[in-house]
């Protein structure tokens, strides 16, 4: 960097500083928004394209600069509308925002695809004052285009990197450039989004506190779908404390998504629940199935984090889910897919160069070379329904979902053990919670012996994200079991 000042910042404070660290220093008049930009900017630079070539953003803000620099001049003038003013704040890119960014879903087909206006997420963003930075790559279309897609891949940003392990660890999907950002410290933090396992899944993988919420308590409005059952945003970030403001800022409702009037969570402020203490929490341990699916080496790690939530006071218990080796079927996702994506396409307005998903997998073809180095099964299966949304098979797929993954899942083992949560290793449990449409909170919990970050989760019935967050906390106080990755 060439002003001596920043690089000072840069090298000795802004790696791992949190949202606090940046507002003391802003309230202070160490520091400007603009220059916690350029910071940023710099370390993508650095680590993003050159270095290990993390390709985590795929687009940055032309505007950034300019965005800060007026919400410094409003902090002298009138002071900083909350801890979120002048903060830099990635957006996964299928997220709308309607300004000089493209949104894609990490597709060359809408490379060129410009939202007509923000996203509710965007909007809630910019209300309390934080900075777009950019937008970061994906999996594309959510992972929800081909069997067998490599997690953080997609034709329009190329492979996104775990920066743990840039070629040997995965990085984790769908939002997976929000999880690799955030974790090599090039922003302060990031919306990602989950179908299933997307947020929870590359925050494990990147050593990052991530939560799923239930559907509904953020607006699901411009955001490119998948499924209006599961679908959901959600924060990533470095500390539960980061994720608590942003959360605080994405919550409310949308007159225009009503998913959201059903919320029994109205403007919370979710940091009031940053509270210490596991004593007396009661706590189930999915062992059954999910720690195998974990695999032994992460399985081992979140072991020792069971045993100190029982040294710190925490009553944990083995427990059975009846519903956890059920058969599912996607069927869901899959008949969901093309009535949410035809409809957003075609609210792109008459110029958008696809307007329907028949016309996403034509383009592709028309272009193998670049579009399908993972085929499009997925895609092609979802055009093959109706998009009507009434046959017989994705009612019944409805139906079972709803039924096992709450009444005889999640809410079941809740109530029959009378937990205050449910603990998983790593992101597993993911596709249970997002089938019931219900919140997840995954923290950091060390590390394998081959410097492969892992993850444990705390999992609740709807509208628990206050008791999870703070359980969360509770558990991220004690152990701080994050660390920074080696960025060469």
């Amino acid at each position: 960097m060439q002003n001596p000042r920043l690089k000072e910042l840069h090298d000795t404070w802004l790696e791992e500083a949190t949202i606090g660290d940046m507002q003391e220093k802003m309230e202070t008049g160490k520091l400007t928004s603009k220059e916690l930009v350029l910071m940023y900017l710099y370390r993508i630079s650095q680590y993003d394209r050159k270095g290990p070539e993390l390709k985590s953003v795929i687009e940055i803000n032309p505007d950034a600069v300019h965005i800060a620099a007026a919400l410094d001049v409003e902090r002298e003038v009138s002071g900083a509308r909350g801890p979120l003013h002048g903060i830099p704040v990635l957006l996964k890119d299928n997220i709308d925002t309607g300004d000089r960014m493209h949104t894609s879903a990490g597709s060359k087909v809408l490379a060129d695809s410009y939202a007509p206006v923000d996203s509710e997420v965007a909007r809630r963003l910019r209300e309390a004052g934080a900075v777009i930075l950019g937008k970061t790559n994906m999996t594309e279309w959510a992972n929800f285009m081909a069997i067998g897609m490599k997690s953080g891949y997609s034709s329009r940003g190329g492979q996104t990197l775990n920066p743990y392990g840039p070629r040997t660890f995965d990085v984790g999907g769908s939002s997976a450039g929000s999880g690799a950002a955030i974790a090599a410290n090039l922003a302060a933090v990031a919306v990602g989004t989950e179908t299933s396992g997307s947020i929870l899944n590359p925050s494990a993988q990147n050593s990052l506190v991530g939560i799923k919420l239930t559907v509904g308590l953020v607006s699901r409005r411009g955001i490119i779908p998948i499924s209006h059952t599961q679908d959901t945003a959600g924060p990533m970030a470095r500390t539960v404390t980061d994720a608590a403001i942003l959360l605080t800022a994405l919550a409310g409702e949308d007159i225009e998504d009503p998913a959201t009037l059903a919320s029994w969570l109205k403007e919370v402020d979710f940091t009031i629940h940053l509270e210490e203490g596991l004593a007396g929490k009661r706590l189930g341990v999915a062992r059954e199935h999910y720690f195998a699916e974990a695999g032994e080496k992460r399985a081992a790690v979140v072991e020792k984090a069971i045993e100190k939530l029982k040294s710190l006071g925490a009553e944990v218990i083995d427990i059975t889910i009846p519903s956890a080796k059920k058969q599912w079927d996607w069927e869901v996702l899959t008949y969901e897919f093309k009535a949410g994506v035809n409809a957003y396409l075609k609210g792109l307005g008459p110029n958008a160069k696809v307007r329907s998903l028949a016309d996403v997998i034509r383009f592709n073809k028309e272009n193998e070379a670049e579009m399908l180095k993972y085929g499009q099964e997925v895609l092609v299966g979802s055009d093959a329904t109706s998009g009507g949304l009434y046959e017989e098979a994705y009612i019944r797929s409805l139906e079972f979902n709803d039924y096992h993954a709450k009444e005889n899942g999640i809410d079941y083992v809740l109530y029959e053990y009378q937990l205050d949560a449910i603990v998983f290793p790593h992101e597993e449990g993911a596709d249970l919670s997002a089938r019931a449409g219900y919140p997840s909170v995954v923290v950091p919990a060390g590390f394998t012996e081959d410097g492969e970050p892992v993850g444990i989760t705390f999992a609740g019935t709807a509208w628990s994200e206050p008791e999870l967050i703070q359980l969360a906390y509770a558990f991220e106080q004690e152990t701080h079991a994050r660390r920074a990755p080696t960025l060469r």
